[in-house]
């Protein structure tokens, strides 16, 4: 069954190339071709590798709510996007021409490389919001060398099969190394697609002209809220940038998302119909990052994560979102049912994340790293090499015991799917036994702090209490 999948995607991916004009698959030829996916991907789908019949739906509905964003996208974009809409993403995304190199990796190593990492080469920020996880650094202004970052990018996607790469900060705009900046990087690399997580106040009309000509570079600008919510944590007037950056991107068609953090103070306007229509609808965004505050950077307070309550109530709401309303949403610990559960630790299909002074994490929320590239490669050694670290080994054999590729009978619960949040007791087990180093004070702060470990350990049974009677519902057949 996985093959007619595969040939049904490969069929998909070569007519959108073949075909040109985009909007007419988009118009006339995806639902039909939605019908056949249902039967091949839900009704005779892979209950080991995809889970059960609802959870099979959840990807469903992702995978083609990302083609019609995509289609959509396509006819108000510039032309070097099209070109790397269809010629990349596209393609890949639907009919991977990278499997070899991937199956290259498995035969060597035992286990499948990751399908992405994200890097933060910058440090500085032009912006300082509040309880922002890169702010835990404090005035840090080291960052990454252009070198180093162009060879974590060709060792990626030659030794990984990995064509897309999150970058994040900091503020990404804002990095340049010998004369080369980020949408430099972009246009260097154009087999590949870069997302990038920004504040949007530097894209001005020139910065959006030099995105929208290298094309593979998608900008998800962060957002509170609206006009109050975003101010009050970003500083006065970055709402009224961040809606002239929309413009900007518009004019010169670049196709952009939003990136918004749910805390106790703007989650209610952040599921609001009004906010999405707004985003959505009337500002052309095409996808949205949902994340939840996670009491992990500086005066890190476990009090202002959203409340098991919350949690439960805003999952509902985003299965409106996905399902009904066809949105690309996705929070990256309601949503765990759509990745197969928790991707860290450069699992399979999953990510690993690379900060400025080039320490290794499993991911961009577990502040613990035990490699640097830097002294990999003064080793002779690679970023591969990170992989096989023991707190790596040790973040994917919990995933392996807990979720990821069991049977639904007996898969634990992917809507609860995150070791550094949802289940801390045994990620802070891990960091003790393997040594792992914390990334900033804070992070030390809470490997030590038995208060701070009891109150997540507290967190994380409501949570199960809540969140469990839904998986055993919806997911376990």
């Amino acid at each position: 069954m996985e093959t007619q999948m595969d040939s049904f995607r490969m069929f998909l991916a070569k007519q959108a190339i073949k075909m040109g004009n985009i909007a007419g698959i988009w118009k006339i030829a995806l639902p039909p071709l939605e019908k056949v996916a249902y039967k091949i991907m839900i009704e005779k789908g892979d209950r080991i590798k995809n889970g059960s019949y609802y959870q099979r739906e959840d990807k469903y509905y992702m995978v083609f709510n990302v083609l019609r964003a995509a289609f959509k996208a396509y006819d108000s974009s510039s032309p070097a996007f099209r070109k790397r809409i269809t010629g990349i993403f596209i393609k890949e995304f639907l009919g991977p021409t990278q499997q070899s190199v991937k199956q290259e990796f498995k035969e060597k190593y035992g286990v499948y490389p990751p399908g992405f990492i994200t890097i933060s080469p910058e440090g500085r920020c032009n912006l300082k919001c509040k309880n922002c996880y890169a702010s835990s650094i404090g005035s840090n202004l080291e960052k990454m060398d252009s070198t180093t970052f162009t060879r974590i990018l060709h060792e990626k996607y030659e030794k990984w099969g990995s064509w897309f790469t999150v970058i994040s900060g900091g503020e990404p705009f804002m990095w340049q190394d010998n004369g080369i900046d980020l949408i430099d990087i972009a246009a260097q690399h154009p087999e590949q697609i870069f997302m990038v997580y920004t504040n949007g106040t530097l894209i001005d009309k020139v910065r959006a002209q030099r995105i929208a000509s290298v094309g593979n570079l998608l900008p998800a600008v962060s957002v509170e809220g609206f006009k109050n919510e975003t101010d009050n944590r970003r500083g006065e007037g970055t709402y009224r940038r961040i809606l002239d950056a929309f413009e900007n991107m518009r004019q010169e068609g670049v196709p952009f998302g939003i990136s918004i953090t749910a805390n106790n103070n703007n989650v209610d306007v952040l599921f609001s119909d009004e906010f999405i229509d707004f985003y959505f609808d009337k500002q052309g965004a095409v996808f949205e990052w949902i994340f939840q505050y996670m009491p992990i950077g500086r005066g890190a307070d476990v009090a202002g994560q959203l409340s098991p309550e919350k949690r439960r109530e805003i999952w509902f709401r985003e299965q409106e979102f996905i399902r009904q309303k066809r949105l690309v949403v996705a929070d990256f610990w309601n949503s765990g049912s759509l990745s197969s559960g928790c991707i860290a630790g450069g699992r399979e299909d999953g990510y690993l994340y690379i900060d400025w002074k080039g320490n290794v994490y499993p991911c961009v929320f577990v502040p613990y790293w035990k490699d640097n590239v830097g002294k990999l490669l003064s080793e002779q050694r690679s970023l591969t090499d990170a992989l096989f670290s023991d707190l790596f080994r040790g973040i994917r054999e919990w995933q392996l015991s807990y979720s990821f590729r069991k049977p639904p009978e007996i898969r634990g619960n992917e809507i609860r799917p995150c070791f550094m949040r949802d289940h801390h007791e045994q990620a802070h087990n891990l960091f003790v036994e393997t040594g792992a180093l914390p990334g900033n004070q804070s992070a030390e702060i809470c490997l030590n702090d038995c208060s701070y470990l009891n109150a997540m350990k507290e967190y994380d049974l409501e949570l199960s209490r809540l969140l469990d009677p839904i998986w055993e519902e919806k997911y376990r057949l």
